[in-house]
């Protein structure tokens, strides 16, 4: 349950990002909103194309939104210029999914962990420069004896702990976490949630957490927000999404993840059938109506269903619910 003494970091309300196409606008996000508490994760799930990393990118506006409000720690800087967001971003930023291309290759570790420093110019001497870039190395688990290294050089999880370490150079309130481990062995992957989840009890810092494993997401979030065709067709907190998912969606998301079974019998897995329709130019009703098996005859001749809460904190698009 909510705390209602928590402040509130970050506050979306109908966010839009649209990208122009010879055939029409391509709704990448659509009408997204939601709110996080300071020193809570929020996960993003659905399947690719669906519009999560562009939803964490306009947040942080690496994308200019089409339309909506974004207000951050009681500042609303939807409309802000790159000028103006510039000194925004020591206050929210960003891990990339892939470490080894969001990292230039003929910079070393050194350069590559104290470039915000140098850039937001929060540190002026070399020596404090270097002392700082050294203490986050040791705050990421990157060994000092890698600080002369070339992203080339290192495995992946040493690359995501470099990005880790750049994104929280400049001491961040919000970190948008964009498939952060998607790219890593299994159990380079429980390292960096690890790392993370102890930054954020030791640091108190918030998260956007955009993935498509849904176990991952579980274990990592507070609140879980599904999103389909741009848009948000449930969220719950983490315990209650899995306990009880109610968007048909979500179930046939839940029901795929693998669960070995001893002996017993195996649960029946919801297939999702057909393509997904196109984003181009969608038509006013439910998005997901031509793949879901529990469609009724309201769900083509009503307008596309919004978000209304069903229970507690627990809201969903759908008209048969």
């Amino acid at each position: 349950m909510a705390d209602r003494n928590a402040k509130v970091l970050l506050e979306v309300d109908g966010l839009t990002k649209y990208f122009n196409t010879p055939r029409g606008p391509l709704h990448a996000v659509d009408g997204v909103s939601f709110t996080i508490e300071q020193g809570k994760t929020l996960g993003i799930v659905g399947e690719s194309g669906c519009g999560k990393s562009t939803t964490g990118r306009a947040i942080i506006k690496l994308l200019e939104p089409t339309s909506g409000r974004i207000v951050f720690d009681g500042e609303d800087i939807t409309h802000y210029s790159r000028s103006k967001m510039r000194k925004k971003r020591t206050e929210m930023t960003m891990i990339f999914q892939d470490p080894f291309s969001s990292l230039d290759p003929r910079q070393s570790v050194m350069q590559l962990i104290s470039e915000p420093i140098r850039e937001h110019r929060l540190l002026t001497s070399k020596e404090q420069i270097a002392r700082r870039t050294l203490e986050l190395m040791d705050t990421v688990g990157l060994a000092r004896r890698f600080v002369n290294s070339y992203p080339h050089e290192l495995d992946g999880g040493r690359r995501q702990r470099i990005g880790i370490a750049r994104a929280l150079a400049v001491d961040p309130k919000l970190i948008v976490c964009d498939e952060p481990v998607s790219a890593l062995d299994v159990s380079i992957q429980a390292q960096i949630l690890n790392l993370l989840k102890q930054l954020q009890k030791d640091i108190g810092l918030t998260y956007i957490f955009i993935t498509h494993d849904l176990s991952v997401v579980k274990y990592f979030s507070d609140d879980i927000a599904v999103m389909y065709l741009g848009q948000m067709v449930e969220k719950a907190p983490s315990d209650d999404l899995f306990a009880a998912p109610m968007h048909p969606y979500t179930q046939a998301l839940l029901s795929a993840i693998p669960i070995p079974v001893v002996g017993g019998q195996k649960k029946e897995r919801q297939l999702i059938r057909g393509e997904i329709t196109s984003p181009v130019n969608l038509p006013d009703q439910c998005r997901f109506l031509k793949r879901c098996d529990a469609c009724q005859e309201k769900c083509a001749s009503s307008p596309n269903p919004q978000l209304r809460e069903v229970a507690p904190g627990h809201f969903v698009a759908c008209h048969c619910v």
